[in-house]
Formats: C-alpha cells, sequence, structure tokens
C-alpha cells in the first residue's frame, strides 16, 4: 500500500469544486466501514478494503450534526469521476495536504505522512 490519496472535486453550487476526500452519508443499518467502501466506490469507481481508521471529526449541516470517520483504504484501481464528482485524481500526501480544502482534512493528511 503506497501514501496516496484519492482526491475529488463535487459538482453543486454548495460544494463550489472544493477539492476534498470521497464522503458521504451512512444509510440505514450500515456500518462505517461497509459506508467508507460504498461512499468511495460511488464517487470514484474504485474497489477499496478500509484497513484502520486513522481519524473522524464532527460538525453542523443545515443545522444538523454530521460525524465523519477516514479509513486507510486499499485498492488497485484507477480512480474515475462518478456521479456527482466532477474530477477525481491521486495525488500524493504531501499533495493532499496543499490542495484540500477543509482545516481538518489537510490536518489530517499532515499527520499520515
Amino acid at each position: 500500500m503506497d501514501d496516496r490519496a484519492a482526491r475529488r472535486a463535487r459538482r453543486g453550487a454548495a460544494a463550489h469544486g472544493a477539492p476534498a476526500g470521497p464522503k458521504g452519508k451512512l444509510e440505514a443499518g450500515e456500518s462505517w466501514e461497509d459506508a467508507a467502501r460504498r461512499e468511495v466506490e460511488e464517487e470514484t469507481g474504485l474497489d477499496c478494503d478500509p484497513r484502520a481508521e486513522v481519524g473522524r471529526t464532527s460538525y453542523e449541516v443545515r443545522g444538523e450534526p454530521k460525524e465523519v470517520r477516514y479509513y486507510r483504504m486499499a485498492t488497485d484501481g484507477e480512480p474515475r469521476a462518478q456521479n456527482e464528482v466532477d474530477a477525481v485524481r491521486w495525488a500524493s500526501l504531501d499533495e493532499a495536504a496543499e490542495l484540500l480544502t477543509y482545516g481538518y482534512d489537510r490536518e489530517l493528511v499532515k499527520r499520515l505522512r
């Protein structure tokens, strides 16, 4: 497993094309690992194997609480933009730390280097 991060730019006015890692919401009865696997596949086309949780954060979106958990994953594919994503590509952890929009995402990537 090498140290790369899948980076994507989301479609839509709310996202403003902001570079970030894949993320989304839990579906009913879904584990965090299954949700991570599904969201990565939906946004990047990659079939991934979540290995270890490497961080988590929580914040509010439109007044509702949201929790995000981050996983180190293994895959052997190449990402391609899917669904609400305009573009996706691999970035080194150093590059991702510079490009990511949200402070917590940047700090997490810096700790992983």
